[in-house]
């Protein structure tokens, strides 16, 4: 069963940087489908902010393009998301999660397995 582990979340001013890492358990990163950074903000819905497929594609939400960095370590089955110029509003919980596939191959519609969460808190 996949489990993945959030850690690097803190507290820093705004302008500062975190580096959140996601240690993806029986994961594989050549044949499973996709690894995703979503966050939740207090009394807000869960946003998808970064997304990174087997063969490496990225994507990212307009606001934090060109400030945040999606990556993998496969060697290490881990994800990472590199946080440059935090800015306030991205104070939420951020969680990884993954996209499995099939037996068959294909892959399921939508994560399936998530984190337990690690909370960002940027200050002005």
């Amino acid at each position: 069963q996949v489990q993945l582990v959030e850690s690097g979340g803190g507290s820093v001013q705004a302008g500062g940087s975190l580096k959140l890492s996601c240690v993806a358990s029986r994961y594989s990163f050549s044949s499973d489908c996709g690894m995703y950074w979503y966050r939740q903000a207090p009394g807000k819905e869960r946003e998808l902010v970064s997304s990174i497929t087997k063969s490496g594609t990225t994507s990212y939400v307009d606001s934090v393009k060109g400030r945040f960095t999606i990556s993998q370590d496969n060697a290490k089955n881990t994800m990472y998301l590199e946080m440059n110029s935090l800015k306030t509003e991205d104070t939420a919980v951020y969680y990884c999660a993954a996209r499995l596939a099939y037996a068959s191959g294909s892959c399921r519609p939508s994560p399936t397995v998530w984190g337990q969460g690690t909370q960002v808190t940027v200050s002005s």
